[in-house]
C-alpha cells in the first residue's frame, strides 16, 4: 500500500506549504501540491518540514564507535545514532592505518551490508594514508605515506565496489597518477590534509580530483616566498569554479563568519555539510579513541567538539547532521531549501549518488520528518521508517 506524508514539502528551490510525498515499495511516487483524498495510508506531519533524507560524506563514527573498529555491532550503533538525526545515506570513513586493519574494515562493511541492506551505510570514503605530514591534524602519522602504485593498486583491489571516495595530498610523489586511476573507476577524488599550492592544486583538478576535504581544515593558506605571495588550498578553492567544498558546520571547526562567507560564494550548489563525527557523536562522554579501540589514541571532547590533549588543535567532530543544518539556517543564515539542499541534492551530486537527494518521482523514499528547529520527528530509508 502507498503512503503518503502531508506537510511542509522542502524542495532545493522553495518550501511547498500544505504538499504531500508518495511512496511505495521504497520509492518516491509522487511529490507536490496536495492532491487531497488518497487511497493511501496518510501521515499529517503538520506544520513539521518533510526533505530528502540528508546524506553524510565524511562521518568516522558515533555512539561510542568507529569504523575502524571493524565490528559490525559497532556499525549498527554509528547507524542508529546518524538515522536518529536524519542522516539516510553515508560514506563510512577511514583514518590512516596499517594495511591490516584497513582490510579489516573492508570486510565488516561488506558483512554489515548484507545483514543490513536497509542501513544507512552506502560505500567507503579512505581518509589517508597519502596525506601530508604537515598538514595531518589527527591523523597518526606512523601510517602517512605517499602514493604507491603496488599499495593503492592492492587497496582498490580489496575494496572493490565499495571505495566511493578517496582523500589524498596530491602534491606528493604519484598523486597526480592516483588522482587519474580514481576518476576513470567513479571514486570520488578529494584534495584532504594538503600542503598544495595554487598551481599543483590547478594541476589537481586537470587530474580528477574535484573535491576539498573539510575545508580551512588541514590545508595550506596564504604562504611568502622570498616575498612573493603564493595562494595556498583555502584561496584556490575560492578562484576555481570546478571545485566544490565540504565544511564541518557544527558552530566549532569554522565561526559563523566564515560559515556566511563560505555559503555567499560558493552556494548551496557547491557545499556539501559534512559531521567529520568521531565516536564521541551522540554519547555524553568527555573523552574518546580516534580510530580503532586496538591501535587508536584518546582526546577530549569539551565545547562541543574533540580535541587534542594539547589543545593544539580539534581532533575531530562530534556532530550530526541535524546539528549541521541548524547552523547553517541560524549562524550563516541560509533559507531552508538551501541549508537541505547543502545536506541532500549537493552531497549526492559531488560523490554521483543516484537516486537520492531530492523529493522526486523515481528516487528511493529516503525522508526526513523535523519541526522549525530542525528536530526530527520521523526518519525513513527506502520507504522503512527508523525513526
Amino acid at each position: 500500500m502507498k503512503t503518503v506524508l502531508r506537510g511542509n514539502i522542502v524542495t532545493p528551490l522553495r518550501v511547498i506549504n500544505g504538499g504531500e510525498v508518495e511512496f511505495e515499495n521504497g520509492i518516491i511516487t509522487y511529490a507536490g501540491s496536495s492532491r487531497g483524498k488518497s487511497g493511501s495510508e496518510v501521515i499529517d506531519c503538520g506544520e513539521n518540514y518533510i526533505s530528502p533524507g540528508f546524506i553524510d560524506l565524511h562521518v568516522h563514527g558515533g555512539g561510542g564507535g568507529d569504523f575502524m573498529d571493524a565490528d559490525i555491532d559497532m556499525y549498527s550503533k554509528i547507524a542508529k545514532v546518524h538515522q536518529e538525526h536524519g542522516t539516510t545515506t553515508m560514506l563510512a570513513t577511514t583514518l590512516t592505518s596499517s594495511d591490516e586493519e584497513l582490510f579489516a574494515v573492508f570486510s565488516a562493511f561488506r558483512k554489515f551490508k548484507s545483514l543490513k541492506p536497509f542501513s544507512c551505510l552506502y560505500g567507503l570514503h579512505l581518509e589517508g594514508p597519502y596525506f601530508s605530514d604537515a598538514q595531518k591534524g589527527a591523523q597518526d602519522s606512523r601510517y602517512i605515506r605517499c602514493p604507491d602504485p603496488c599499495h593503492y593498486t592492492r587497496i582498490l583491489e580489496e575494496g572493490e565496489g565499495i571505495i566511493k571516495r578517496w582523500s589524498v595530498a596530491p602534491e606528493l610523489d604519484g598523486g597526480m597518477q592516483l588522482g587519474r586511476i580514481l576518476s576513470a573507476k567513479g571514486i570520488l577524488a578529494a584534495i584532504g590534509h594538503s600542503n598544495a599550492e595554487y598551481d599543483t592544486v590547478c594541476e589537481a583538478c586537470e587530474n580528477g580530483y574535484t573535491l576539498l576535504t573539510h575545508f580551512y581544515s588541514g590545508m595550506s593558506s596564504l604562504v611568502r616566498k622570498g616575498g612573493f605571495r603564493v595562494p595556498g588550498i583555502i584561496e584556490t578553492g575560492y578562484m576555481i569554479d570546478s571545485l566544490n567544498v565540504e565544511i564541518i558546520a557544527d558552530g566549532c571547526h569554522l565561526p559563523a563568519s566564515l560559515l556566511r562567507l563560505i555559503y555567499r560564494h560558493f552556494g548551496a550548489a557547491r557545499v556539501a555539510l559534512i559531521t567529520d563525527a568521531l565516536r564521541g557523536a551522540g554519547t555524553d562522554s568527555d573523552k574518546m579513541i580516534i580510530g580503532s579501540l586496538k591501535d587508536g589514541y584518546e582526546v577530549d571532547i569539551e565545547d562541543g567538539v574533540g580535541k587534542l590533549p594539547d589543545r593544539s588543535g580539534f581532533a575531530g567532530s562530534i556532530a550530526t547532521t541535524d546539528r549541521l543544518v541548524r547552523n547553517m539556517i541560524n549562524l550563516a543564515g541560509a533559507t531552508v531549501p538551501d541549508a537541505v539542499q547543502m545536506a541532500t541534492m549537493t552531497p549526492a551530486r559531488i560523490a554521483g549518488i543516484p537516486r537520492k537527494g531530492v523529493l522526486r518521482v523515481g528516487f528511493d523514499a529516503d525522508i526526513c520528518v523535523f519541526d522549525s528547529g530542525v528536530n526530527m520527528r520521523a526518519v525513513y530509508i527506502k520507504g522503512n521508517k527508523v525513526l
